[in-house]
């Protein structure tokens, strides 16, 4: 098989540094490999992600210097995930028929009440409310709300080796705990859309923030029961200030609108290599000229301060 690797943004906002990190890291890791690379836009919720942001998105990963085989505006809606329902539909039908989904119509605020199971991480455990609710009880509930969707997951330890943080392992009951498919105003919730895209779009690497790590094992599960062969997963660190916050779009830390006023692709992405120890020094560098010196294990496993060029 071809290596394919992706980069998936999703356009609530400018892309700032940390993201720019993570599609210049997955850029290298498929060029490297001299694979494919897709850009997928994943705007599950229109309404939150406008199309002017994700062509402002194309426009950036250009001026770095980062180009994709396929995906974006050029290749219609098939990349863009709030065209995709149709195909969600297909496979969300699909594993109804090899999982147990159930209507779940707890709220919010119940989800993350004090007395809800919480994991030593602040994760909400879902205490299964909804899945020992009788045919009476659904039939109630339905009449005052639109539920969302669960699946049940089984008695099962997912094990697999991430390409920077190493050996991982999740009790699914007891670390994850049965989630969202379908949102209860009918979108389709990440961890389904995400596995799909991956499986059908022949992605046979991940590269994201080590904050989603632990969305891991339920990607590898939902693969597994589509057919589908998981991808690699690497979990890069994350890119904080120097007091330790880490970047957001919340906060408009050092976006791309900022930083192309400022600074050239090329000091954009020879600090953000020396970061990630892939470069001696932050100096200048094309995105093209680090590919024959790329390597996953130079990549540190904890997070990455901001480089000093950066700060005003």
């Amino acid at each position: 098989m071809i290596p394919c690797g992706r980069f998936a943004p999703s356009p609530s906002g400018r892309m700032h540094l940390g993201n720019v990190l993570c599609a210049l890291l997955a850029w290298l890791s498929a060029r490297a490999k001299g694979g494919r690379f897709l850009l997928r836009i994943e705007d599950l919720d229109p309404d939150r992600c406008p199309r002017e942001l994700a062509d402002l998105i194309e426009d950036d990963l250009r001026w770095l210097g980062l180009d994709w085989d396929a995906g974006g505006a050029a290749s219609g809606d098939e990349y863009y995930q709030s065209a995709r329902t149709p195909v969600y539909e297909k496979y969300y039908a699909i594993l109804a028929g090899r999982a147990e989904i159930y209507p779940c119509f707890c709220s919010r605020a119940a989800l993350h009440a004090a007395s809800a199971p919480h994991l030593s991480d602040g994760r909400v455990l879902y205490a299964g409310t909804c899945y020992h609710l009788s045919p009476e009880a659904i039939a109630e509930k339905r009449r005052q709300r639109s539920p969302a969707a669960r699946v049940h997951v089984p008695e099962e330890t997912i094990h697999f080796t991430d390409g920077v943080q190493g050996a991982y392992a999740e009790h699914l009951p007891s670390e994850c705990g049965d989630f969202i498919l379908r949102r209860s105003d009918g979108v389709f919730a990440y961890q389904l859309a995400v596995t799909v895209d991956d499986g059908l779009m022949g992605v046979t690497e991940v590269v994201r923030g080590r904050d989603l790590l632990e969305s891991t094992a339920r990607q590898i599960w939902l693969h597994r029961l589509f057919g589908f062969q998981p991808p690699q997963y690497y979990h890069i660190p994350l890119l904080v200030d120097h007091d330790g916050r880490r970047l957001s779009k919340r906060d408009d830390d050092l976006d791309l609108g900022l930083l192309r006023e400022r600074f050239t692709p090329e000091q954009v992405v020879g600090a953000l290599a020396f970061a990630a120890g892939l470069a001696p020094s932050p100096a200048p560098v094309r995105a093209a000229d680090l590919i024959a010196r790329f390597d996953w294990d130079k990549v540190p496993k904890t997070d990455l301060h901001l480089p000093n060029v950066f700060h005003a």
